[in-house]
């Protein structure tokens, strides 16, 4: 259960004439019977999504994150490559491929059971008070295994320039506060899944059937009474609202029975303040601590740790998980062995196994080409600022200090992190995953107090993705998103800015939305606009709200607007300022058609392309209710509602779906 959410530069002048070198990709499966206007998304990738079937291990298929299935494929080939050879102790070959078998070692791992965990839950057997519990979630936290506490080292959102200590509210085991308190069908269905998973999991460790289903209300209704304190997705937008320095002093008067001093002891962070986002849930937690009996304290724990654990234990165990997570997703199958083994190792080795990725699958020609494509999508960007009818030329002048001073990483990193303190075993899958998860901590721990490593990555060389960091004004394209459909070295301009362009153009809004505009140039939350430009600006991301909360999904369920309003925003404005730097172009500014298509149009159907993704309903479901983003179709033809150039492509007039009124389109950036 501790990832049901995780089913979450230049060589090259404007007017140079890279698409005369470049070779031009066909474009097929388009719906003839579909108008563009209509539904674009549909009219480029209906025949596909029609003749696609979902494979059984999947929730979905299709580009973006179902890219990372065919992913795991390329990881699992590597690995399976290294398993097998003889490397020097201590290389990265050695601990990845040694990583990989172990937990190909079904064999023993079926032996084990449960033994992995046992030590674990003896402790929690020996907890006599809430300090002593408070000790043992402390120590859990050293090896991965959060609960009713979160602690984490970043930039100070006041001082990006220096890592502080932050907590966050946690402490549930549904993916958000809302699953407890909706009552449809497929909400109520979920919480018996949960429930059902739970008492499983006792059972599976000694308990009786009718004390474990006991057992699983009793930790449904702990659960539900601190999902009373969270905040909702939306709340947690507010930039100012979840930035809260306090000092441990006042935390410890305010809450004794968490014992803030003797629990940041334990964890190793000598400090005398800590942002805490979410205050209302460790108010919450104090409460609770002190109501709830320790004996629902103690099952709460063995709950949560051998929940945490299930996927990594026998058959049994990841079978109940997996139950679980179906009702959630919709997935019809569980992954093979060697997919789930090419996570595990992604996840904990991941930029050990991302430099035998890079080194096989990403060529440095791919990464020169990528750095022309966001420099020039940069320059666009620049350029559109300077049109901008709404803002004052103070504000735009910082606008573009702020664009400028974007740092820009692209592939892998220059310094790759440092697994040397990780022991890796061919026999030892459990203790391997538990050496790992103490190393990042003590690396993370090793941060607290000290200025910040601005060359840090945040995701691994392979994972299909791009990221935007406001705290170090830094946007991120990992080697996995670099490929086709979002970037072909050997295509066509209008393909490239069709597709990596606006994912460029996506995420340096991100530096410019509704929370990454309350940063500045140096990565702080500080005002640097004015205060009509700033009103000009709400309005307009007001606009954005209103708009996609009419959008549709399933049945009645509608797009969450202020949700989403962040990824909608560098949507509109990703298609917009890749489109203008697609213009600067020799192939954007000629009339040549490829495959009887025109620039324009081949450039808004990669954009249709990017975004080709098919998924089952109980998984669009967990997206409309967890995800930032809005789903597929609508990243589609949302943004494309407001780009005019997208209507003179294809004819868009008044009376088909996707028109808006020119007055009603919605520009930002």
């Amino acid at each position: 259960m501790k990832n049901i959410l995780i089913l979450l530069i230049s060589l090259f002048t404007f007017s140079a004439g890279i698409s005369q070198e470049k070779k031009s990709t066909e474009i097929t499966g388009l719906d003839p019977s579909i108008k563009p206007g209509d539904n674009f998304f549909m009219y480029v990738n209906k025949k596909w999504y029609d003749a696609t079937p979902i494979p059984a291990t999947q929730a979905g298929v299709g580009a973006y994150m179902f890219m990372n299935y065919p992913q795991r494929m390329r990881l699992q080939g590597i690995l399976e490559s290294v398993s097998k050879g003889q490397f020097p102790a201590g290389s990265i070959e050695q601990k990845v491929g040694d990583f990989y078998a172990s937990g190909m070692d079904t064999i023993t791992i079926e032996k084990r059971g449960f033994e992995p965990i046992k030590p674990t839950l003896a402790k929690i057997d020996a907890i006599r008070d809430i300090p002593s519990l408070m000790t043992f979630v402390a120590d859990e936290i050293k090896v991965g295994n959060g609960s009713i506490m979160s602690f984490g080292v970043g930039p100070d959102d006041k001082n990006s320039s220096m890592n502080i200590a932050h907590s966050y509210q946690t402490g549930i085991g549904l993916p958000d506060r809302d699953y407890y308190f909706k009552s449809d069908a497929p909400t109520v269905a979920i919480q018996n899944a949960y429930k059902t998973c739970l008492s499983t999991l006792f059972q599976l460790t000694g308990t009786d059937a009718a004390t474990s289903k006991k057992n699983a209300e009793i930790i449904y209704d702990i659960d539900r009474q601190i999902a009373t304190s969270h905040k909702t997705r939306v709340e947690r937008r507010d930039v100012h609202a979840n930035y809260n320095m306090m000092a441990i002093a006042d935390l410890e008067k305010e809450q004794p029975n968490i014992g803030w001093k003797v629990f940041l002891k334990h964890l190793g962070a000598q400090i005398d303040s800590i942002d805490v986002a979410q205050p209302a849930y460790y108010e919450k937690l104090n409460g609770l601590l002190k109501s709830v009996p320790l004996q629902n304290w103690k099952l709460y724990l063995k709950a949560n740790t051998i929940s945490s654990y299930a996927g990594d234990l026998s058959k049994a165990f990841v079978n109940a998980d997996f139950n679980f997570n179906k009702v959630l997703s919709g997935q019809a199958v569980q992954k093979t062995r060697g997919e789930i083994m090419a996570s595990a190792v992604d996840n904990n080795l991941g930029e050990a196994l991302g430099q035998l990725y890079v080194k096989k699958y990403f060529p440095e020609a791919a990464k020169k080409r990528m750095a022309v494509l966001v420099d020039n999508v940069q320059k666009a960007y620049a350029a559109r600022i300077d049109k901008l009818d709404w803002m004052s030329d103070l504000t735009k002048q910082k606008a573009k200090e702020k664009l400028s001073a974007i740092t820009k990483k692209i592939g892998y990193p220059d310094r790759w992190k440092d697994y040397s303190k990780v022991n890796i075993s061919r026999d030892t899958y459990f203790e391997n995953l538990m050496s790992a998860s103490a190393a990042d901590y003590q690396l993370e721990i090793a941060k607290l107090g000290k200025p910040v490593d601005k060359s840090e990555w945040f995701t691994t060389p392979s994972t299909v993705t791009a990221y935007n960091n406001p705290s170090a004004n830094e946007i991120v394209f990992p080697a996995g998103i670099l490929q086709s459909p979002y970037f072909d070295n050997d295509a066509d301009d209008a393909l490239n800015y069709g597709g990596i362009g606006m994912v460029i153009g996506h995420e340096l809004t991100h530096t410019f939305d509704d929370q990454g505009a309350q940063y500045d140039k140096d990565g702080n939350v500080k005002n640097w606009w004015t205060k009509e430009d700033y009103a000009q600006f709400k309005s307009r991301i007001q606009q954005v709200i209103n708009l996609y909360s009419t959008f549709t999904v399933l049945d009645n369920l509608h797009v969450n607007g202020a949700m989403t309003v962040g990824e909608n925003t560098a949507d509109i404005a990703g298609i917009a300022v890749a489109y203008d730097a697609f213009k600067m172009t020799k192939e954007g500014q000629g009339s040549t058609k490829i495959d009887g298509l025109t620039p324009d149009q081949r450039f808004f159907m990669s954009v249709a392309k990017i975004w080709k993704v098919k998924m089952k309903d109980e998984f669009l479901r967990l997206w409309i209710n967890n995800n930032p983003h809005s789903p597929p179709l609508w990243r589609v033809n949302g943004p494309l509602m407001n780009t005019t150039p997208f209507y003179e492509a294809f004819d868009v007039k008044e009376g088909n779906k996707m028109f808006l009124p020119k007055k009603d389109r919605i520009t930002i950036w």
